[in-house]
């Protein structure tokens, strides 16, 4: 059974009790599409349907990917189309305060239908997932138990265990950990995209998501600071920006609706963005976002041997070593807005002497009239620092980087100290040091003044 209520943290509670009063407040207003003949769409229930389950499976096919179909056997999955020599893919949502279907829901079939030859089956548990959390909450056995005797059906038809994948959103990622429990980790696969937090932290294994669950674990953080959950739960954990306050999201409480679940949805947005584009959300692990920042890690030998995890439908998120080392923490920057997905750079610079005090340079790649800037902090005594810059385009396209060596802090005067040293830059993953690019010469820099340099890049 799920974790009581009343041994959960009193900030556990006040999170789940804030998130729904201000999703009442502040409604999101999705408005579901009318469906089309033959077609069925999500329920709609409200505040005083939220008690019994009512869970309804869609098959949605390569064939007609807007058209989802009810099924209610296996007569109806083969009926509809249902191929068992395909992988097959259910999506689960989370907690649905108003008892509106998923607004997200429609362009995410479509996107994964897009990127691979599947079925696609979502869960709409609509009626159990509304109303108050704990309720829903409370909803998550019986939901596991009826995914549980689904996927015997499935497996009826010829269906193996490891062609089945799992992706479960909030709280829907510990509706899929669970089903994954009661198939003893057989699985092939299991996407979190920020798993909930609240009553779910101090859960045992057996009740929440983890990496027991299904031969790959995967999820991605981006709210562990609210609606979240803060610990690892998979064999790759992806903390984007962190794991909290994603870029673009607002960060004033006035915003009300978006304000609450921009952050948490961001990990939806990210994976429909990476199954749209081209471009990689890659990842490397490290041991905190800090250490990531200041240039600690900067390739995936350890423990991944080179193959740095990417968010997507790749094999196993694109890590090739067996057996899989679990709740590694990775961490990635991205832009505010899709799709997303950013390049990521080291930056050194070499002092030529060590100086008394911490010294500070801001470095800035230009390219194509987009600017990305990060701030170098050699500290005292110390001849090196390094730091990761993240830049929309890929190195090669960057045309000028700019040195500014920041002022002490003399507010009084004017601070003409000059420094020389030496600026190096690399793509990431630094695998060895031949892609390493230094500017050609020494440079010299005065505190406040802007030092201007082209930076031509070949073949990265």
């Amino acid at each position: 059974m799920p974790v009581n209520p009343f041994l959960s943290s009193f900030q556990e509670h006040l999170t789940s009790l804030w998130m729904f009063l201000v999703l009442f407040c502040f409604p999101p207003g999705d408005a579901p599409p009318t469906p089309q003949p033959n077609c069925t769409d999500f329920q709609n229930a409200n505040l005083l349907q939220g008690t019994s389950l009512k869970v309804r499976f869609l098959l949605f096919t390569p064939s007609d990917p807007s058209c989802g179909q009810l099924v209610e056997g296996s007569r109806d999955l083969q009926n509809f189309g249902f191929n068992a020599t395909l992988g097959t893919k259910l999506i689960i949502h989370g907690f649905r305060v108003l008892g509106t279907k998923p607004s997200w829901i429609n362009r995410f079939v479509r996107a994964v239908l897009r990127a691979a030859d599947a079925n696609v089956i979502a869960v709409d548990w609509v009626y159990g997932s509304t109303g108050i959390y704990f309720s829903a909450v409370e909803n998550v056995v019986k939901l596991s138990l009826e995914i549980s005797r689904f996927l015997r059906k499935l497996q009826a038809l010829g269906v193996s265990e490891s062609s089945i994948h799992i992706i479960g959103v909030s709280l829907g990622a510990h509706v899929g950990g669970m089903v994954g429990h009661f198939y003893k980790g057989q699985l092939g696969r299991i996407t979190g995209l920020d798993p909930a937090g609240p009553e779910y932290t101090r859960a045992s294994l057996e009740e929440r998501l983890d990496a027991r669950d299904a031969r790959f674990v995967e999820a991605i953080h981006t709210d562990t600071d609210n609606l979240g959950i803060r610990i690892p739960v998979g064999h790759v954990d992806y903390y984007v920006n962190g794991g909290q306050d994603q870029p673009g999201c607002p960060t004033f409480i006035y915003s009300g609706y978006s304000y609450l679940i921009c952050d948490h949805m961001r990990a939806v947005d990210l994976y429909i963005s990476a199954l749209e584009n081209s471009c990689p959300l890659m990842a490397f692990p490290c041991g905190s976002y800090r250490a990531f920042l200041a240039g600690q890690c900067l390739d995936c030998f350890n423990p991944f041997l080179l193959s740095c995890p990417r968010i997507g439908l790749m094999e196993e998120s694109g890590v090739k070593i067996e057996p899989l080392p679990t709740e590694v923490k990775v961490y990635l920057m991205t832009t505010s807005s899709a799709p997303y997905c950013v390049h990521h750079s080291l930056v050194e610079f070499y002092l030529e002497k060590p100086r008394h005090k911490e010294t500070n340079i801001e470095v800035t790649f230009l390219s194509c009239n987009v600017s990305s800037s990060v701030k170098i902090t050699i500290p005292k005594q110390r001849l090196q620092g390094k730091a990761i810059i993240a830049h929309s385009n890929p190195q090669r396209q960057i045309n000028q980087v700019t040195l500014k060596f920041q002022p002490s802090g003399q507010l009084w005067r004017r601070d003409r100290t000059i420094i020389a040293g030496r600026f190096c830059t690399a793509p990431l993953p630094i695998n060895d040091n031949e892609n390493m690019v230094c500017l050609p010469e020494p440079v010299n820099l005065q505190a406040s003044v802007t030092f201007v340099h082209d930076l031509k890049i070949a073949g990265v």
